[in-house]
């Protein structure tokens, strides 16, 4: 007789172990955890608490499973969301151990105890777990005949987040996240026992810039959208997946749509950009496209007004303007930071050969030459694979140093990633900055279970003396920059700081440090790409390169382009107030975004011809000659880069809505000026783009501004320093009182040394006076500098730009203003981290009516 030999097993892995689950043999990594290994053989367990992001909790214990260790069965099931794997362990799941499916069926049981017969009336209908969870595992009877247990309901947690508290399952998904993820711990599990519930405490409401994710990851309907609620049912509804349009960050997002209107919007699933978070802004901010005052026809002005005309009246009469307006003195252009890739490479084609000009510049913000040899020698080209920082290297790197960035606020989504950072405590994470900002705190100072935990710190500087104090950095802190992966991360800020660019390059190259320019709009690093810059044609080619424009013009069948740098944003601007331009062809820029709007007014009044390609009306169609509508994101294809430089592509979402996307407006409009641009569709633009490429000619030198000294204010005089919060007076804010409800209260925060300078009292207001006027705002005391007063740039009174006339680093008077009367409701509120409004702990009271939102800005 031959007996056969037996089979030899393959050797473990090194850093895994060797278990059995259901009869299967499998190796997996040390550590993981026993239900993500059953995930990876398509066993799905059953869980309501768990999440591959969050922190095991075992709360629902929904996912209990049998497990035997050396031969000897546990006494009990074990959660398996709970327990790691351990070698030579075998677990059995409700697909092969009775034991295991009765226990899954008995906690069912339990769960369903006091649940209430919402399903008819429940947003959660339709897509909730534990309904499909209950009809798989579940028992078809209930032994339970007592009353259930009920509560008022709903509770608003917050102006957008409302909570039905009999509905919970105590699984802590949302404390959690916003423990863990976000840093906002102000929702908690209150009570014990058979009472336990989720709340707020008493004068905390759920103020959060990440709350939507709560209603998301809830697993049972408890948590519900205050703008959604009862609005529609999953299954009426039609899923396209999209790209948000707010920031640089590029989440990715799921839109669900009916009849041709966007319902909701929620955070899609994209590992290496935004996981499976997105901000409140990208949420709900979603309703200004459908806004009643939205243009849906050509506008033609005539005898002093806009009214309505036919496409081919606009288009006749935009080309004869701007052709006269050409030929004269010139046409500016000023695409604005809002645009896809597609269309900023539209306009940045038509400036060049419709108009024959340079004068182009997506930078409706602060800028400077500075930062435009700084796009040209450091940015321009980089993507993932090419050099550029990405989301990885981020959470990867030993220090990360944000200068002139406020992540919370101006691309939320590296926020989180630079708290997932710290709170692994392999990332030390450093802000050039003036106060203690809430992102700032909860990037450096991380809550655990043993208290607070320090992931780096605030490196405290005047506003303008950046570029200086990165020079001078602390000693730990450079050399954690020269460990291999650091990351300097700058922001938009940056152009209104002389040499800080500079210093950025050189610091990098002194260091070894990469560099991440993470700018606020989320066409930002599209427009750079494209070439709707004075100085850069698209691909990176440099205006002055002659060699480049040949190339250029001949693929794009010209004879020539302009080969001498045009001007910038305010330089288009002030030649337009001066007469020295004749024309402005305008896309969606709001003057008050401009660093002056006073002389943005001044040129949009005195150009001979304007043309605004703009979806509302705005400071801009007061005085267009012509309004041509343009399509919002979600009814037009395209693609935005991100921050990283990464691609995020989106098809039409709302399609048969007549709209038409920039890139086929200037099309058409070249058509009539008697040029052919080749960008009917986005498809087609992008198309060009790509084969174009990027310029492979040597990249330009970085820029080389000295480090300029801060000066001292003077007596009765500090430094200003500002930036944008995340929910303000935006444009695209319009329509979601339920979001505006959530914005942080404007305050202007001062050290308690400038605080006792002025003699300011509790809740007294303080007067901020620039050139041109003031700005009244309650004063918040907090460490920061001397002679330094924080403003939000754009937030109910606080229009800096409009009312100062003067930006970040500037000297500003100071003064005390009137006190606001007692418990009177006041435009400033109680500060950049207290109440907004809400009442009580969360079981009383009425949902709160959010402000409406305010302005026209963008």
């Amino acid at each position: 007789m031959t007996v056969a030999p037996e089979r030899e097993s393959k050797p473990v892995p090194e850093g895994h172990v060797r278990l059995t689950i259901d009869g299967v043999e499998i190796d997996a990594p040390k550590g993981e955890l026993l239900i993500r290994t059953a995930e990876r053989m398509g066993i799905t367990i059953p869980r309501f608490c768990d999440h591959p992001l969050l922190d095991p909790a075992g709360a629902c214990r929904q996912c209990l499973v049998e497990v035997e260790m050396n031969g000897r069965a546990m006494p009990k099931p074990q959660a398996s969301c709970t327990i790691t794997v351990a070698d030579g362990m075998v677990v059995k799941t409700q697909r092969s151990s009775a034991v295991a499916d009765k226990a899954q069926q008995g906690m069912m049981e339990l769960l369903l105890i006091n649940h209430p017969l919402d399903c008819p009336i429940c947003d959660k209908g339709g897509e909730c777990p534990l309904q499909n969870q209950a009809l798989k595992h579940g028992r078809a009877e209930s032994r339970f005949h007592d009353t259930k247990r009920t509560f008022a309901k709903p509770v608003p947690i917050s102006a957008q987040v409302l909570l039905d508290r009999e509905r919970c399952v105590l699984c802590q998904r949302c404390t959690r996240f916003s423990k863990q993820i976000a840093g906002d711990p102000f929702i908690e599990l209150l009570e014990r026992g058979a009472v336990q519930q989720i709340g707020i405490a008493e004068q905390q409401p759920f103020q959060s810039y990440f709350s939507g994710n709560t209603i998301q990851i809830c697993p049972v309907g408890a948590l519900t959208s205050a703008a959604y609620r009862f609005r529609s049912r999953p299954f009426d509804l039609v899923s396209t997946p999209g790209v948000c349009e707010h920031c640089s960050s590029g989440c990715a997002t799921r839109t669900d749509w009916r009849r041709g209107k966007v319902m909701r919007r929620l955070a899609g699933e994209d590992p290496e950009v935004n996981e499976e978070w997105t901000c409140d802004k990208g949420r709900f901010a979603f309703r200004y496209a459908t806004a009643t005052d939205r243009f849906t026809r050509p506008q033609v002005r005539e005898n002093g007004a806009l009214r309505p005309a036919s496409w081919t009246e606009a288009l006749r009469t935009a080309a004869d303007g701007l052709i006269a307006a050409r030929d004269e003195h010139g046409v500016g252009v000023l695409p604005g930071g809002r645009l896809t890739v597609e269309d900023a490479y539209a306009y940045s084609k038509f400036a060049r050969i419709a108009l024959r000009t340079n004068d182009i510049d997506a930078r409706a913000r602060a800028h400077s030459d500075e930062e435009l040899a700084f796009l040209e020698s450091t940015v321009v080209g980089m993507g993932p694979g090419s050099g550029a920082v990405t989301y990885a290297d981020l959470e990867a790197a030993p220090a990360v140093l944000c200068v002139a960035f406020e992540p919370e606020e101006e691309s939320p989504i590296v926020f989180l990633r630079l708290r997932k950072a710290a709170r692994k405590g392999s990332t030390k994470v450093f802000h050039l900055g003036q106060w203690n900002s809430p992102g700032v705190e909860k990037t450096t100072r991380i809550m655990g279970g043993g208290g607070p935990i320090d992931a780096g710190a605030l490196l405290p500087c005047p506003p303008g003396g950046e570029a200086a104090a990165l020079a001078a950095l602390p000693s730990e802190v450079d050399e954690l920059l020269r460990a291999d992966g650091a990351v300097l991360a700058v922001g938009e800020r940056a152009a209104q700081i002389p040499g800080l660019y500079s210093e950025i390059v050189r610091t990098a190259a002194r260091t070894g440090a990469g560099i991440a320019w993470i700018p606020r709009r989320a066409g930002e690093r599209g427009a750079v790409e494209a070439g709707a810059l004075p100085n850069l044609l698209p691909g990176g080619r440099s205006v002055t390169d002659l060699n480049s424009c040949v190339e250029l013009a001949r693929e794009w069948g010209q004879p020539s382009l302009p080969g001498i740098p045009g001007r910038d944003t305010t330089g288009i601007l002030t030649a337009a107030a001066r007469g020295e331009l004749s024309g402005l062809l305008v896309g969606g820029v709001d003057p008050d975004d401009l660093p002056d709007p006073e002389l943005a007014a001044q040129a949009l009044a005195r150009a001979g011809f304007v043309v605004s390609l703009e979806l509302r009306p705005s400071g801009v169609t007061e005085h267009a000659d012509v309004v041509l509508p343009i399509a919002p994101s979600v009814e037009k294809s395209g693609s935005y880069l991100n921050w990283e430089g990464r691609r995020r592509e989106f098809a039409v979402t709302i399609e048969g809505s007549g709209a038409l996307p920039d890139c086929r407006v200037l099309d058409t409009l070249a058509v009539e000026m008697d040029a052919d641009l080749f960008t009917q569709t986005p498809a087609a633009s992008r198309a060009e783009l790509d084969r174009l490429g990027i310029s492979d000619r040597p990249r330009a030198a970085p820029p080389e501004e000295p480090v300029r000294p801060v000066s001292p204010p003077g007596p009765g005089r500090a430094l200003l320093a500002t930036w944008r919060l995340l929910l303000d007076d935006g444009s695209l804010q319009d329509g979601e009182p339920n979001l505006a409800g959530t914005r942080r209260r404007p305050v202007a925060m001062l050290s308690p040394g400038t605080a006792r300078r002025l003699g300011l009292g509790p809740r007294q207001q303080v007067e901020v006076r620039g050139d041109r006027g003031a700005i009244s705002l309650e004063a918040e005391v907090t460490e920061m500098p001397d002679d330094v007063v924080w403003l939000p740039s754009e937030s109910g009174p606080s229009k800096v730009n409009r009312a100062l006339g003067v930006g970040h680093g500037a000297a500003v008077a100071l003064a005390p203003a009137a006190t606001f009367p007692a418990g009177g409701d006041s435009v400033a509120g109680h500060g950049i981290n207290g109440a907004n409004g809400h009442t009580g702990n969360g079981h009383t009271g009425q949902a709160p009516a959010g402000p409406d939102a305010e302005g026209s800005r963008s």
